[in-house]
């Protein structure tokens, strides 16, 4: 789940949020990618991955505040805030003309609302297995050109690289946080190593689910379409978003992975009494 960050993190118009500056371009890039939105899928993803998580931490039900302690952990407010700071200085004094002029047409509009339905979607484990199954059929495939749009995009946004460093770094924090709660004594540089063991089968989750969801995301998209799409990631204003967007959303990750590790270790203790 701390994987899958950024890939989808775009939906429809321009809007105005009461916590934007009008005046500022990397509020109204923000804006315009409907960021509250898509923090309420994230926050719904959330709150399912901390049910999960009580699952495999306790032999029955979890406590009573376990759920209130999740939900409080992904405040959507709180994660607004962390995510519009962090791209506000990533992005800088990027133009952000282009990018609200795409984003803002009829192809921009439709290609957010493609990515929000989809990533809504793969909250149902069915769903998610389903796509996963579509990108394994076409995986190594030649001559499928939605494919080689789909992997040119992941390139120019270099999507697979940065979510797994993304998901990586959150599991540092997630580890730091149950060491900080007392669940376990773990020194910096195991916990790296525990980190770093799962590397590989970090990758191969993280580059199958992203390709199951950008096909299942794009799959009714004209390829004239897709093609725009991928000619404004590879432009030096996209890149730049990007960029800003890794940053924003990850810092909320490490934020809420260190949190969630906190709870987690408490969860633990109350176990044990």
């Amino acid at each position: 789940m701390f994987l899958r960050t950024v890939a989808c993190a775009l939906t429809t118009a321009l809007a105005w949020p009461a916590t934007a500056d009008p005046e500022d371009p990397a509020d109204a890039v923000l804006d315009a990618l409907r960021l509250p939105e898509i923090l309420e899928v994230m926050r719904e993803e959330g709150l399912a991955y901390g049910n999960e998580m009580a699952r495999d931490l306790t032999a029955g039900a979890p406590s009573e505040g376990w759920e209130d302690t999740v939900s409080s952990i992904y405040d959507i407010e709180a994660m607004e805030e962390t995510v519009r700071a962090r791209f506000s200085e990533t992005f800088g004094d990027t133009d952000a003309n282009r990018i609200l002029e795409f984003f803002s047409g009829d192809t921009g509009q439709r290609i957010v609302e493609l990515e929000l339905s989809a990533r809504r979607a793969l909250i149902d484990d069915d769903v998610e297995q389903s796509a996963r199954e579509v990108f394994r059929g076409l995986d190594g495939a030649s001559d499928h050109p939605r494919l080689d749009l789909v992997e040119e995009f992941v390139e120019a946004n270099d999507l697979l690289e940065a979510n797994v460093t993304g998901g990586m770094n959150a599991s540092y924090q997630f580890y730091l946080g149950m060491v900080d709660g007392g669940a376990f004594d773990m020194a910096e540089d195991e916990i790296l190593r525990e980190v770093w063991s799962q590397e590989a089968e970090t990758r191969a989750d993280t580059r199958e689910w992203l390709y199951g969801y950008l096909l299942m995301a794009y799959g009714p998209l004209p390829l004239e379409d897709l093609q725009d799409y991928v000619a404004l990631s590879s432009s030096a204003p996209g890149r730049a978003m990007n960029a800003a967007l890794f940053a924003g959303f990850n810092e909320m990750y490490d934020r809420i992975s260190y949190a969630l590790g906190l709870a987690a270790a408490q969860e633990l203790a109350a176990e044990e009494l």
